[in-house]
C-alpha cells in the first residue's frame, strides 16, 4: 500500500513496545570492545570500518582461515596501537567477557547460531545479510535478541540511507498515491564457476568449525571461499546474497511487517553447467492480499529495467519511486526528486549508537526487519526448489498474475539473447505455497513445512528454546 494502514501502525508498534530497554553501554574509557568473526571479503571492511572509529576498538579478530586474516588483523592493530587477538572458534569469542559486541561475517549458514550465541552471552550483535540460512532461525535470532536485551543491526545498511528513508517516507504518506506493486531486482553477472574435484582441507582451515551446522562432507574448493553461495547447504542463492537487500527495500516500501499469504517463484540455473546448485535466473513473486511484490534476479549478461539493474522500482498509482528517484505519472519529477547530498549515513555508526545509549528502537535495520525480508527470499526458494519441470517454451508459469507472467516473458527473450534454447531447456516451475503469516508456516503442507528449517549437525545446534 501506498501508506502505512492503521493495522500495520499499530502491529509495528506493538513490536517495538515488546523490544526491552537495553542498560546503556557503561566503560571506563567509553570504548566499545568488538570481534569481528568471518573477514575474508565483507568481513575485513566491517572490521576495517569499525577499527577507524574513536570509540570503537576491533579486540579480537575470529575466522576458522588463518591464511586470510591478515589485513583485518593489520586494520584493527594500527587503530588501537595494540595487536588484537586472533581466534578460530568463535565460542572463544563469546567467553571473553571483556567484549562487547560482535560483528558477523561468516557463511549464511552460520549467522543465525552465533547471532544466538552472542546473544546469550550478553554480547550486541551486528551481522551480516541474511540474517538466517532458513525461516525458522531467523524468528529465533529475534527471539534471542527480545530475551537478552541485546541490539542486534541486521546488514541491509539501505536502511541507514537519508535519501532512501525521506524517499520512501514521501511514497508513505500517499505523495504518489496507492503503491500497487513493489519491483526488486538483482541483475548481476555471475561467471560459471566450473568444476572442481573433492581434495585435502588447505593447512590452516578448521574445515569442521566452517561446516557447522551443515552436514558433514568432504571439502571440495567450489564449496568453501564465496562460492559456497551457491550451494544449498550453505548459501540461499543471489536472491538470498545481494537479492535481500533490495527485497528489504521492497518489503519496506509497500509498509508490510509480516511475511506475504503466498507465494510462487520459477527459474533455473542457465547458460552454464557447473557445480553450483542455485538458481541464476529466478523470479518470486509474493501475495500481501492488497499489493504484491515481484523479484527479479539474473546473473548472465543482461539489459536493465527501466535503468535499474540492481535496486527497486515501486509502482504507485500517481507515479513511481525508481531507487530514490520519485516521478509522476506525467513524467515530472516531484520536489523530492534525486535529493542532493542526502545519502550516507552510516550502518555502522547506528549500531554503535543504538548500543551505547541503550536504544535498540534507533536501529535502522533491527533484527525484526531482517528476519522478515531474509524470510521473504527463504520462502521463494522452497517454493522453487519444491517446483516441477516444464519447457522454457510454455506460456504464463504464474497462471493469471499479469505483472509474474510479464516478468517471465522478459526473462525469456533475455535468456534467447543469451544463447538459451527455449525449445531444449527446462524451466522449474515452482509449488504455489499458501502460508499462515503470524504462525510462520505454511497452509497443509507439511513438506514445505520441512523446508522452513533443517537438520543441524551437532553440536551447531540452533536451540528450540533460546
Amino acid at each position: 500500500m501506498s501508506r502505512m494502514t492503521r493495522r500495520d501502525f499499530i502491529e509495528k508498534a506493538l513490536v517495538m513496545a515488546a523490544v526491552p530497554v537495553v542498560p546503556a553501554f557503561a566503560a571506563a574509557n567509553d570504548r566499545l570492545r568488538i570481534a569481528v568473526a568471518g573477514v575474508r571479503g565483507r568481513g575485513r571492511k566491517i572490521a576495517e570500518a569499525f577499527a577507524k572509529m574513536g570509540d570503537v576498538e576491533v579486540v579480537t579478530i575470529c575466522d576458522v582461515d588463518e591464511n586470510i586474516v591478515g589485513p583485518a588483523m593489520k586494520a584493527a592493530s594500527d587503530a588501537s596501537g595494540k595487536k588484537a587477538a586472533f581466534v578460530l572458534d568463535f565460542r572463544r569469542v563469546i567467553e571473553d567477557k571483556s567484549i562487547d559486541a560482535v560483528a558477523i561475517a561468516t557463511p549464511n549458514h552460520t549467522h543465525a547460531l552465533l547471532s544466538i550465541w552472542a546473544a546469550q552471552a550478553g554480547k550486541h550483535v551486528y551481522v551480516e545479510k541474511p540474517l538466517s540460512h532458513n525461516v525458522w532461525e531467523g524468528r529465533k535470532v529475534v527471539e534471542a535478541a527480545r530475551k537478552y536485551n541485546v541490539c542486534i543491526q541486521h546488514g541491509t545498511g539501505n536502511r541507514s540511507r537519508d535519501d532512501l528513508r525521506r524517499a520512501l517516507a514521501f511514497v508513505h504518506k500517499g505523495g504518489l498515491g496507492k503503491v500497487e506493486i513493489a519491483r526488486g531486482f538483482c541483475y548481476k553477472r555471475r561467471e560459471s564457476i566450473g568444476k572442481t574435484p573433492e581434495s585435502p582441507v588447505p593447512p590452516g582451515v578448521d574445515y569442521d568449525l566452517w561446516l557447522g551446522p551443515a552436514p558433514l562432507r568432504v571439502y571440495s574448493k567450489n564449496r568453501f571461499h564465496y562460492n559456497w553461495h551457491w550451494h544449498w547447504d550453505y548459501g540461499n542463492g543471489d536472491i538470498g546474497n545481494e537479492g535481500v537487500h533490495h527485497m528489504d527495500v521492497a518489503r519496506w516500501a509497500l509498509g508490510k511487517y509480516e511475511l506475504p499469504r503466498k507465494i510462487l517463484s520459477i527459474g533455473g540455473r542457465f547458460g552454464y553447467e557447473d557445480d553450483g546448485e542455485t538458481a541464476n535466473t529466478q523470479i518470486a513473486w509474493f501475495d500481501y492480499g492488497d499489493s504484491q511484490l515481484l523479484f527479479e534476479v539474473r546473473g548472465l549478461a543482461t539489459e536493465p529495467y527501466r535503468e535499474v539493474t540492481i535496486g527497486c522500482v515501486i509502482g504507485c498509482a500517481e507515479g513511481s519511486l525508481s531507487g530514490t528517484k520519485l516521478t509522476k505519472s506525467d513524467g515530472t519529477p516531484t520536489p523530492l526528486a534525486n535529493p542532493a547530498g542526502e545519502g550516507g549515513s552510516d550502518h555502522f555508526r547506528n549500531f554503535v549508537d543504538a548500543v551505547k545509549s541503550g536504544k535498540p528502537q534507533s536501529l535502522t535495520a533491527d533484527v525484526q526487519e531482517g528476519h522478515l525480508s531474509s524470510a521473504l527470499c527463504h520462502l521463494a526458494n522452497i517454493s522453487y526448489r519444491l517446483g516441477r519441470l516444464q519447457p522454457l517454451a510454455k506460456n504464463d508459469p504464474f497462471g493469471e498474475i499479469p505483472d509474474a507472467n510479464e516478468a517471465f516473458e522478459r526473462m525469456r527473450h533475455h535468456l534467447q539473447a543469451n544463447g538459451v534454447d527455449l525449445e531444449r531447456t527446462q524451466l522449474r516451475v515452482g509449488r504455489a505455497l499458501t502460508l499462515d503469516p503470524k504462525a510462520e508456516t505454511f497452509v497443509g503442507d507439511a513438506e514445505a513445512d520441512a523446508m522452513l528449517s533443517r537438520e543441524y549437525r551437532k553440536p551447531f545446534v540452533v536451540p528450540e528454546k533460546v
